[in-house]
């Protein structure tokens, strides 16, 4: 089953202009960008025929094609990350069984996370779309709380039913819980990470869906599937060690130079 990666990057974030051209310094003390930094993360991933970086800014395709990615232009009007995906694969031919996208944002986004995202893709098929949770420890948990707490928007969270198929995705710490919990103890938390895999003919249908009044609110790409009635199937993942953490903000530079450095990630 062919598997393509295509990297969403836009130079206009509301949040953080130009955040895919920032530079991150890893524990050797050499600095890439978030963009390039994210591409070896997808080509670090086995099983996939091919990786991409999708944009519509010259100055993110100059800096790709600087690193060596191979790089598909699509048009300014992707309102999301999804959109651009599915714009890509059309301007691919179309040809593959799963696509991945692996936002530009989650440079430390470990190989396994993407292949059993793949593989559980696969093992469900009556799943359109499937996405990783990983689930919080007290720490993650405290960071997702403090950013909420300090009117930041950070990671999502998500709840999902016991066959695992999605209930919600939200920028607010849900389910509510009123236990306090520190270090590696876990939580009923759930951080969504931001990789989706999704069956072409779910992906082809995407952009011709209105943005309903869930995706508005929060702001979440993945809830237009399910307020048009599309299964999203949550693939639990195991950090095995590795901390975890996307570029939200420019507060979460820092943040993710400390865990390279202490993950001794180059």
């Amino acid at each position: 089953m062919s598997v393509l990666i295509a990297i969403p990057a836009r130079y206009a974030s509301t949040r953080y202009p130009g955040k895919p051209l920032v530079p991150l310094t890893g524990a050797n003390g050499k600095a890439m960008t978030l963009i390039e930094r994210s591409w070896r993360a997808a080509c670090s991933v086995s099983g996939v025929d091919k990786v991409v970086v999708a944009t519509d800014d010259d100055r993110i395709r100059e800096a790709a094609e600087g690193f060596g990615a191979e790089v598909v232009m699509t048009s300014e009007d992707c309102q999301n990350g999804t959109e651009r995906c599915a714009e890509t694969h059309a301007n691919l031919g179309a040809g593959y069984e799963i696509v991945v996208n692996l936002q530009g944002d989650a440079p430390l986004t470990p190989h396994w996370f993407v292949e059993d995202l793949v593989t559980g893709l696969r093992a469900a098929p009556e799943a359109e779309v499937a996405t990783p949770v990983l689930r919080c420890d007290g720490d993650a948990l405290n960071s997702l709380l403090n950013d909420r707490k300090h009117g930041r928007v950070g990671g999502t969270t998500a709840v999902f039913a016991t066959d695992h198929s999605a209930m919600y995705f939200s920028k607010e710490v849900v389910p509510y819980t009123a236990e306090t919990y520190a270090g590696e103890d876990a939580t009923p938390v759930f951080h969504h990470v931001g990789v989706y895999a999704y069956r072409p003919d779910a992906l082809a249908a995407y952009p011709s869906w209105p943005v309903g009044p869930l995706e508005q609110l929060e702001g979440l790409e993945q809830l237009r599937f399910m307020e048009n009635g599309r299964k999203v199937l949550c693939v639990e993942v195991e950090a095995k060690g590795r901390q975890f953490w996307e570029l939200n903000n420019p507060q979460d530079v820092p943040k993710l130079e400390e865990m390279m450095a202490a993950m001794g990630l180059d």
